[in-house]
């Protein structure tokens, strides 16, 4: 069964930076997609980026492109989302995800509250 556990959330003042973890168990992610998704009050849960297990392969949203990165550490099975030049609208809960590549995520953690000031 696939745990995952997030981490590194908070609140920063616009323009400051913080970097996302999610610890990943339970299953061999040579096959998976991981990725942020993050979601506000009243809102749809948004897709932020992804990251291909095995190639490495990233994709960013338009909203977050040339401001946060992807990585992964296949050693520690932890992913993580570097943000830097935060936004107040870049306030919400984040959420780590994955799933096999081409089927979709099933598997959720329970999210990391991101504020950011003005």
């Amino acid at each position: 069964q696939v745990q995952l556990v997030e981490s590194g959330g908070g609140q920063v003042q616009a323009g400051g930076s913080l970097r996302l973890s999610c610890a990943a168990s339970g299953h061999t992610f040579r096959s998976y997609t991981m990725a942020w998704f993050r979601q506000t009050p009243g809102k749809e849960r948004e897709f932020v980026a992804s990251i291909r297990w095995t190639s490495g392969s990233t994709y960013y949203a338009n909203s977050v492109k040339g401001r946060f990165t992807i990585s992964r550490d296949n050693a520690k099975n932890t992913v993580y989302l570097q943000m830097n030049g935060l936004k107040p609208e870049d306030t919400a809960l984040y959420y780590c995800t994955a799933g096999p590549t081409g089927v979709g995520f099933d598997c959720w953690g329970q999210g990391t509250q991101v504020t950011v000031s003005s």
